[in-house]
């Protein structure tokens, strides 16, 4: 007879292996064909709106880490909000203008642009942004990233440029964007103004130069021929140089040194007398820096005034308290020289050579002009010191190559006119982490006014035109005649037509009396691009609102699209186009060092999803403090694809026992349950308490946590071990064996929803297994809610208390099986010497103890006193370890001396005698 084929065994087809690179692609194609987006928006159509509004990623190459990590951490959300009382729409958008788009064209592709007009050249532009579009987006999906993806937002679609229009030509209406000469980050690689956001620090060496200026007028001040000291790392802005700033507040000293009398802050007249290698100097007069205002030196290369002037901006940091000014090549330069009358001298082209106003170093380029300069300065008996630094230095993010400050004329939103709504803007929105708001507050009020124009081709146009005195038009006419043709025809429109053609049939302007008009041809910086999705994404869409409840990025859009967008909500609206926001960290190699293929250090999802499958990956993103940079590598994923290992073979485990299991017929009443079962509830309700309160808080790696010391602690090494003695060796209907099952089908539903949102495709692989179930995906159902058991705390404390004991005895028990003692803890015979307080405890328990500690036989022994002194010493016991006396049964493994007396059944202990007796008289 065949004993074996009595026990119940688990009975499932639910795969131990996940196999998730070819099983997942397959739910993904289920999904598509069951339009899952959609009937989960139908199914909670009428609940409040909760919409987390997507950041456009740039179409432009494969995925990285940073985007997995994102698009996952906003998947978590969405499908935790549409299972938890709300309507979550997802639309995904790009971000799709700009110069990488051109970049790879004429270089990747070796596209040559001056063969084409600039429509034709846009027009690929866009052929290869849709090209890049359908990429990332089959890559997105195969994250299990839900949304609509068939009706994304695209930033060069004809309707979101409309928008963006109507954007800029309500800010226009409030005064808030002119047309201004000033400085501006200037990428002489790019041949473009670039933003603050396109900015990235690197390394770069410059020299550093010390250079005399001769006083010319003193203004009683200082006398002729004093010469006042400059410092600067940019020789090539010499040329510039219109003037000198000195601090009203600061005091000057003039110094003799061998005959010659030099001014410098006082502050800083040791660090300069060092740098100098001034061995003697005497300080002749200290004069305030107001006395200086307009004293007048002559430039040390050219034969023209050097205006000294006051400014705020000056400070004893570094140099000499005299700043050298140049108002065409910087910001606090040219303020002050506005302050002052001065002209806006820029002797530096697009490209970045000097221009014919640098007299002698015309053509040559900015870099390369610093050492002629300097030579002439030495020539000149000007310079008094040349050395060479290498700090910290503004670059391209394109290009990485480095910028330059230049005056060019520019458009710009000026920030200043609504600052005050911007820092209220951001007070009242939700950050997390918390110092995210100090850190964009800071940024707003530091922030100048924002240029927004571009010299590129690959974008929206500014939608200016000129009239025939110079003056630019901007009226309500023209905004809303070029928005209704960029939504009719795409902004392309603007490089084929003319700007009559362009305008209003009819159209007339005072400074125009001839009809004549030009159009404006720089484009819109892209951060207005992405910065007007609020408008022509979250207003323009009916199944979306604004403001959105939630922005999620990383942590660089602080200064890129967080502020951006901030910026024209609130010039449009008055207000945050978010209600919170949501920032990430970087993801880095397992050492934390960034990714870079040089370093060959480069972790691709795609890599990731072919080998291990997107549910691993995306549990990654849910281990991870993501506030925080991440680390991400084999060694790493190969931790989490364990912990998924467990977590799929506890669902394997729960689905094969629950395969005779009818919870309408066989599910048994919580009042009629053991207090063990009820104790598993307890701890189930605590679970969901937490992972739902933890997804509320967007903390994932909580919900990480808890689910896998649920399923590896509280399941599989307590309550489904001993369970197993029931399941699989009872008869089928035995009421111990039905209330496990009604806990574990309780588990199960539980388990699959509040995975489901992280692991989309176990879960729903789960829910397929489920026969009670009606719904055909675990998507389009709602999260669990607790349920407060009667006496609860007073159960889990005491089973609590019986779990620390209980791993005292498995201690104990692990003891004897390294001493050899024992073998499995079936053979073991526990003999307890408790303390008072543990034996009150253990006869409390109903439950057959030994059964719970998984042993064949098991007695109180004695009290705590009375254990002999072979016993194991814990602090709740005293535990002897004895070989069990008797037989093994064949189809349990206790070891009993039952074995032996049925004679029908003599390898058997009495209780598998008489359920097989049983089961063979039903059979």
């Amino acid at each position: 007879m065949e004993y074996k084929d009595t026990l119940l065994m688990p009975n499932t087809e639910f795969p131990m292996r996940g196999n998730l690179p070819k099983r997942e692609p397959e739910m993904q194609k289920k999904w598509e064909e069951a339009n899952i987006y959609k009937r989960v928006q139908e199914r909670t159509e009428g609940r409040p709106l909760f919409v987390l509004h997507d950041g456009p990623p740039y179409a432009n190459g494969d995925l990285h880490m940073g985007h997995a990590l994102n698009k996952v951490l906003k998947d978590f959300i969405v499908r935790y909000k549409s299972m938890s009382g709300y309507q979550a729409p997802y639309v995904p958008g790009w971000d799709t203008h700009g110069l990488p788009i051109e970049t790879a064209l004429t270089k990747n592709k070796k596209v040559n642009r001056k063969e084409m007009s600039v429509a034709e050249f846009r027009k690929l532009c866009e052929e290869y942004a849709w090209t890049q579009i359908e990429n990332q987006r089959t890559q997105f999906k195969s994250l299990g990233v839900r949304g609509d993806w068939e009706n994304p937002y695209v930033t060069l679609k004809p309707e979101y440029e409309a928008e963006q229009i109507k954007v800029f030509g309500e800010m226009a209406k409030k005064g808030y964007i002119y047309k201004g000469k000033k400085p501006v980050y200037w990428s002489p690689s790019s041949e473009s103004a670039l933003a603050e956001a396109e900015i990235e620090y690197q390394d770069k060496r410059s020299p550093s130069i010390y250079v005399a200026f001769e006083v010319t007028d003193g203004k009683e001040a200082l006398d002729n021929g004093d010469k006042i000291i400059i410092w600067t790392t940019t020789p090539w802005t010499i040329p510039a140089n219109l003037g000198i700033s000195v601090h009203p507040a600061l005091d000057y000293s003039v110094v003799n040194v061998d005959g010659n009398r030099y001014v410098v802050a006082a502050e800083l007249l040791e660090s300069v007398a060092k740098t100098l290698e001034w061995e003697d100097f005497e300080v002749v007069r200290t004069v305030k820096g107001q006395s200086l205002d307009r004293v007048i030196a002559k430039h040390p290369i050219y034969n023209r005034e050097s205006l000294v002037m006051l400014g705020e901006h000056v400070t004893t940091d570094a140099g000499t308290g005299c700043v050298h000014t140049a108002p065409g090549h910087g910001e606090d330069d040219f303020i002050v020289g506005q302050s002052y009358g001065l002209d806006v001298l820029c002797p530096v082209d697009e490209k970045g050579y000097m221009t014919n106003e640098a007299p002698g170093f015309e053509g040559i380029f900015y870099d390369k002009a610093n050492k002629p300069i300097t030579e002439k300065l030495q020539e000149n008996g000007a310079l008094l010191k040349l050395s060479f630094i290498t700090h910290s230095y503004p670059h391209d993010w394109r290009t990485k190559k480095p910028t330059i400050f230049r005056a060019t004329a520019q458009w710009f939103a000026s920030i200043k006119d609504f600052r005050s709504e911007l820092l209220t803007a951001v007070k009242e929105t939700k950050w997390v982490p918390a110092w995210g708001e100090t850190r964009l507050y800071n940024m707003v009020r530091d922030r100048g006014d924002w240029c927004i124009s571009r010299q590129r081709a690959w974008g929206v146009p500014i939608p200016v035109f000129y009239a025939e005195n110079g003056e630019p038009i901007i009226t309500n006419e023209t905004i809303d005649h070029v928005s209704a043709l960029f939504r009719e025809h795409g902004s392309n429109i603007w490089f084929e037509k003319t700007a009559k053609e362009l305008l209003p049939e009819g159209f007339t302007h005072k400074d125009s009396p001839n009809g004549q008009f030009t159009k404006e041809n720089d484009i819109m910086d892209v951060w207005f691009d992405s910065g007007s999705s609020h408008q022509a994404v979250l207003h323009a869409r009916e199944d979306l609102q604004r403001p959105a409840d939630l922005y999620l990025e990383g942590s660089d859009q602080y200064r890129g699209w967080f502020n951006s967008s901030l910026s024209t909500a609130v010039a449009v609206t008055g207000k945050a186009p978010y209600k919170g926001v949501l920032s990430h960290g970087f993801a880095l190699d397992g050492e934390g060092r960034k990714m870079s293929k040089s370093l060959g250090n480069v972790v691709l999802p795609s890599k990731v999803m072919n080998q291990l499958g997107a549910d691993i990956l995306r549990l990654w993103v849910a281990s991870v403090d993501y506030q925080a940079d991440v680390r991400v590598s084999d060694a790493i994923l190969k931790q989490v694809a364990e912990v998924y290992r467990k977590i799929r073979n506890t669902f394997r485990f729960l689905l094969g026992n629950l395969s005779d299991f009818n919870p309408e017929k066989d599910a048994i009443g919580t009042a009629e349950l053991r207090e063990v079962d009820r104790y598993m509830l307890v701890k189930l309700n605590k679970l969901i308490d937490k992972v739902r309160d933890a997804y509320e808080n967007y903390e994932f790696a909580v919900i990480y946590h808890n689910i896998h010391n649920f399923f590896t602690i509280e399941l599989s090494s307590f309550y489904l071990d001993f369970a197993k003695d029931v399941l699989y060796i009872e008869a089928a209907d035995n009421k111990e064996r039905r209330a496990i099952q009604t806990v574990l089908y309780e588990t199960l539903l539980t388990a699959v929803k509040l995975t489901a949102p992280i692991l989309p495709h176990t879960a729903d692989e789960v829910w397929e297994k489920i026969d009670s179930v009606q719904e055909e995906s675990v998507q389009l159902v709602d999260m669990p809610e607790s349920t407060t058991l009667e006496n609860a705390d007073q159960i889990e404390k005491k089973w609590d208390a019986f779990m620390a004991l209980r791993d005292d005895v498995l201690k104990a028990l692990e003891v004897a099986r390294n001493e050899k003692v024992i073998g499995k803890s079936l053979t073991a015979d526990v003999k307890l010497y408790p303390s008072q307080k543990a034996k009150e405890l253990l006869e409390s328990v109903q439950e057959d103890l030994k059964q719970l500690f998984i042993v064949s036989s098991f007695s109180i022994a004695g009290s705590y006193e009375e254990a002999p002194e072979s016993a194991q010493t814990f602090d709740q016991a005293k535990i002897i370890i004895e070989k069990a006396e008797g037989e093994t049964c064949e189809r349990c493994w206790i070891v009993t001396k039952e074995v032996g007396e049925n004679p029908e059944h003599p390898t058997l202990c009495h209780r598998c005698a008489s359920i097989v007796e049983k089961y063979y008289t039903e059979k």
